[in-house]
C-alpha cells in the first residue's frame, strides 16, 4: 500500500487558533472566486440555476473531499442539483458560506466553534468547545446562528487529535491508554508540530492530565510519513495525529486512548447556509448519513482514498450503496 499521509496539514485544533491571524490576508490573496469549482460524482457536475441548486464547500483534505462527495449524493437523490467547491482552509471558505455562495460544509463541532469563537472574540478568548458534545454543539449554534449559519446534527463519527505509538512500545510496557503512558514513567519524544509546546491538547495537556514525561519535540508536520517513520525508528516515541488516520498500520503504529478526555469533542456534522439552505428537506437528507456514520466509516473512507488510490467520489458512490442510504 502507498505510504502517502491522509492529510498534509496540521490538525483542525491547531489551525483553529491560527486561522484568525491570517484571515485578512487570506482573503485578500485569494478571495472566494479563488474557490476550486468541481463537479462531483455524487452529484452529477454542474448546479443548474434554480431553488434545487445547491453548492457544497469542501477542504483540501481527504476526508472532507469524501463526505462533499457523499453529501452531494445524498442532496441529489432529494431533488437538488448540487456542485462542490473546494478550498484549503477554513478562513476562506467560512466566509463564503456565510454570504450564501457556498451552502452546505462538511464540518468538526470543536473545531469550527473555536474558530468562531476567536474570531468574534479575539484569540485569546477562553475555549467554549470541550470535551462534552452536547455543549459544545450548544456553543457552536450561539456562535452560528447571528452570522446565518444553522448546525444540523452531530453524529457518532469523530475525527480529533490523538497520539499513538508503535505496537512493540505499547506492548513492552502495557499501554492502552495515555493514562497508562502517564504510569509507566516512560520518557518520550513526540513528533508533532513546533506549535505543540505552547498547545493545551498537546504537550502542556499530556503533561498536566496524564503526568507524561515529555522530553522533546521532533518538530515534523502533523500526522505525515516522515513523522510516522521517526516514531516507526525510534527517534521519536509519541506521534501526534488523528482518530482517522488510514496509515498507521503500515507503519506498525497504534493510538493510545484518550481516556480522561483530554481532546476536545470535534464530532462531524453538517453546517449550512440557513436562508439557502436550512430546510427540513436539506436536514432530512444528510440526517442519512449522520445516522450510520462512524469513526471507524471515516478511517476506512481515508484509507481507500490514501492507500488505495481510489477516487473520492467513487468512495462516496460505494459507501451511499453499500449502506442503502439512496432512494433511486
Amino acid at each position: 500500500m502507498s505510504s502517502t499521509p491522509r492529510r498534509a496539514r496540521t490538525p483542525r485544533a491547531l489551525l483553529a487558533t491560527a486561522a484568525v491571524a491570517v484571515l485578512a490576508a487570506g482573503l485578500a490573496a485569494c478571495g472566494g472566486d479563488s474557490l476550486e469549482k468541481s463537479g462531483t460524482g455524487g452529484g452529477g457536475g454542474s448546479a443548474k440555476p434554480g431553488e434545487n441548486a445547491l453548492v457544497i464547500g469542501s477542504a483540501g483534505f481527504t476526508e472532507s473531499r469524501v463526505l462533499a462527495e457523499i453529501y452531494a449524493g445524498l442532496l441529489k437523490d432529494a431533488g437538488y442539483s448540487p456542485t462542490i467547491k473546494t478550498t484549503e482552509a477554513r478562513e476562506l471558505y467560512e466566509p463564503e458560506l456565510e454570504k450564501g455562495r457556498i451552502d452546505v460544509v462538511p464540518e468538526y463541532a470543536a473545531t469550527l466553534a473555536e474558530f468562531l469563537n476567536k474570531k468574534q472574540n479575539g484569540k485569546d478568548a477562553p475555549a467554549v468547545a470541550s470535551a462534552d458534545a452536547d455543549a459544545t454543539v450548544k456553543a457552536l449554534r450561539k456562535l452560528t446562528e447571528p452570522r446565518g449559519l444553522k448546525v444540523l446534527d452531530p453524529g457518532r463519527a469523530v475525527d480529533q487529535n490523538a497520539f499513538a505509538v508503535t505496537t512493540e512500545f505499547a506492548e513492552k510496557h502495557q499501554l492502552k491508554t495515555l493514562s497508562d503512558l502517564g504510569k509507566s514513567g516512560q520518557e518520550v519524544k513526540l513528533a508533532a508540530g513546533d506549535e505543540c509546546p505552547q498547545r493545551p491538547f498537546c504537550q502542556p495537556g499530556l503533561e498536566k492530565t496524564y503526568g507524561i514525561r515529555v522530553t522533546g519535540i521532533a518538530p515534523l508536520e502533523v500526522g505525515s510519513v516522515q513523522a510516522k517513520q521517526a516514531v516507526k525508528d525510534g527517534k521519536a516515541q509519541l506521534l501526534l495525529t488523528t482518530t482517522t488516520d488510514a496509515t498507521l498500520e503500515q507503519f506498525g503504529l497504534v493510538l493510545l486512548k484518550d481516556d480522561k478526555k483530554l481532546q476536545n469533542s470535534d464530532n462531524v456534522l453538517p453546517v449550512v447556509n440557513a436562508q439557502k439552505a436550512g430546510s427540513q428537506k436539506v436536514a432530512d437528507a444528510l440526517a442519512k448519513l449522520t445516522r450510520v456514520l462512524t469513526t471507524e466509516d471515516l478511517t476506512e473512507l481515508n484509507k481507500k482514498v490514501d492507500a488505495q488510490r481510489l477516487k473520492p467520489a467513487d468512495v462516496a458512490a460505494q459507501y451511499l450503496k453499500e449502506k442503502g442510504l439512496l432512494t433511486k
